[in-house]
Order: C-alpha cells, then structure tokens, then sequence
C-alpha cells in the first residue's frame, strides 16, 4: 500500500481549517493501511519560524506521521531532474509574458477565462532570443491536450482545463503544479486529500503525473472551514489558532473535538474517530465557524451541514 500526506506551506500558523483537514488526511491514510507523511511545502513564503509551529501544533492535536518531514527546499535536484526530461522530450517551451499581459489575452472574445492563450507557444528562435535580452523566460508545459478528468472520492470524476501551465518560474524557482507531481511520484504518494479548492488544479497534477510516468493519486478533496461572511477561514478571523484559542480556554484536545464533531466523529479520540471513520459519511458541505463573543468562551460552530 502507498501513502498519504499532509503538506502545508510554513507561511504562518494553522488555523482551524488547515487542522482539520489534515485530521482528515490523517482518517483517509490510517482508515486505508496507508503510512502518512508530513512534507512542508517551502519553496517560497517561508517565515521564520512557521514550521517549527506548524508541526508542534499537528502533534498537539495528536497528529503522527510516519519517518522524516520533508522539505521542498532540499529537493531542487528532484525538480530539476523532472524539468531536464520535459526540456528533451520537447514538452515544455519559454514564456515571457506578463501576468497582465495573460489576463488581457484571456479576457479577449473567444478566450477561455483564466487559461493560457498560448503567446509563446511557437515563437521562433530569433523572437526568443530577442525577448530574452529584455525579460527572463519561465518555462510552461506544452500540453497536448485541453482538459483532462480524474475521480475524486468526495465529488466523482471532475475534468477541468489542462492549459500550457508553468512549470518553472521566470525567476529560476520551480512551480507548485511541477513539485507537488514530483513529490507525490517519488514519495509514492497514491492518495491525496486536500481543501476543495484545490479540485481545480488536480486534472493539470494528474495529467504532467501521467507524462512523467507517475501514476496518477486517488483524490479527495474535502469541504473546506468557512467565516461568518462565507470566506476562507483566515487568521485574520480571530480565535482560529491553537494560540489564539488558547487565550480563550480552549485547548488543543478541545479544539481537536470540535474539529471531529464538525466531522460527525466521536470526539473522545483520534482512534475513537478513526473506528468511526467511513468517507461516504462526511459532510459534504463546508464547516462555518464563527466567533460569538456573547457565547462566554468566544466560539460559535455550525456543524450540522451534512
């Protein structure tokens, strides 16, 4: 059997809804026999810090993962590896153009929203050689198809758009949609469970895992914890890290138990948790949880969307 993973990016601290969704993860591997990794995604907006805070917290909440956690940050050889077999299969190609210059090109007749119109596709290379004395080239995948379907566990098969998507930055830093392949192929990573706002990205993942010879994960992207105003949990929300929970009494057993029991989980314990544990269960719309200062500890959840 393979694995799963949890792997956030050490941007700051993990608020409820990272919490969750990586007991989630947790519940996915366990549930399947699978070993659980913990691998932290750094290649950019590491802060001091963050992920010595990070894992701290995961263990707080009872969380174990199995063997080392592992940094994208020592994994440049891995990605340059990947990017060199694209370069020789003629499979990746140079792009210079600018954010704005894409966003005024896919908002043209015809276009599709938000997908790669294809500038630099076939530039010759008299025109690269020229735009590369005024601008470094990042390099996108040359895709030869435009969408692709996977199966997701939670939402069933899904096809999204597959477009020539960057594999590495103009600044020499390799893309997520590159690594997070890598990762997951040479980790032997079969099972990916991750917030549902990430679907989206998964036909482009599964597709360049299928190119690079990975076999493509089982997904399952899980409903993600909301504010009051129906956002993102953030934060910037107030009382959604174990810290700030902490201040108003609450701590990490507490926290993990409201986390469970938005699940629709025995709260007593992870285990309790996992023999309960069944995936055709699990709420399949998002968690809303709100701060109520008039509610004596500050919280206030509704869990009881399912």
């Amino acid at each position: 059997m393979g694995a799963g993973r949890f792997a956030p990016s050490p941007s700051g601290e993990l608020h409820l809804g990272n919490l969750r969704t990586a007991i989630l993860a947790w519940l996915f591997a366990r549930s399947t026999q699978r070993d659980f990794l913990m691998r932290v995604e750094d290649l950019d907006r590491a802060r001091a810090g963050a992920e010595e805070t990070q894992l701290a917290d995961l263990r707080a909440i009872g969380l174990n993962w199995d063997g080392p956690t592992v940094r994208q940050s020592e994994r440049a050889p891995l990605y340059a590896a990947a990017i060199n077999e694209l370069r020789q299969r003629n499979l990746v190609f140079e792009c210079f153009c600018t954010r704005r210059d894409i966003a005024e090109a896919s908002s043209a007749p015809h276009a599709a929203p938000g997908t790669y119109p294809g500038t630099c596709r076939d530039l010759t290379e008299s025109e690269r050689a020229s735009k590369r004395e005024s601008r470094p080239a990042a390099l996108r995948l040359r895709s030869a198809t435009g969408e692709f379907t996977i199966t997701d566990l939670l939402h069933g098969p899904f096809t999204g758009v597959v477009d020539d998507f960057v594999v590495l930055r103009n600044d020499g830093v390799p893309a997520y949609n590159l690594a997070v392949v890598v990762d997951d192929g040479v980790q032997g990573i079969d099972q990916v469970v991750r917030g549902d706002d990430l679907l989206s990205s998964a036909p482009r993942q599964a597709y360049l895992a299928q190119l690079l010879g990975y076999p493509a994960p089982t997904y399952a992207h899980v409903p993600l914890a909301l504010n009051a105003e129906g956002k993102r949990l953030a934060k910037r929300d107030g009382s959604v890290t174990l810290v700030q929970l902490a201040a108003h009494g609450i701590d990490a057993t507490e926290a993990r138990a409201m986390m469970l029991a938005s699940l629709g989980l025995p709260v007593e314990s992870l285990e309790a948790a996992l023999s309960a544990f069944d995936p055709a269960l699990l709420p399949t719309d998002p968690w809303v949880f709100t701060t109520d200062p008039g509610s004596g500890r500050g919280m206030r959840t509704t869990p009881e969307n399912r």
